[in-house]
C-alpha cells in the first residue's frame, strides 16, 4: 500500500491549481470564492489522508 503515501500529494496539487484559478478570477469579474473553498477542502483532505495513512501504517507495524 505504498501508493497511499503518494496519493495524498495529489490533493496539494489540486489545492495549488484552485488557488491559482482563484487568483486569476480575482483579476477578472468572476467570483473566486468557489475556487478558494475547493482549495481549502483539498488542503483539509491532504492532512486527513496523511493522518489516516500514518494510523494505517502504525496499525500494520503493531500486528
Amino acid at each position: 500500500m505504498k501508493y497511499l503515501k503518494f496519493t495524498q500529494y495529489i490533493y496539494l496539487a489540486f489545492a495549488g491549481f484552485f488557488i491559482y484559478d482563484g487568483i486569476m478570477k480575482l483579476n477578472t469579474d468572476e467570483s473566486p470564492w468557489l475556487s478558494f473553498i475547493i482549495a481549502i477542502v483539498a488542503v483539509f483532505m491532504f492532512f486527513f489522508r496523511r493522518s489516516f495513512a500514518k494510523k494505517f501504517e502504525d496499525r500494520n507495524q503493531n500486528s
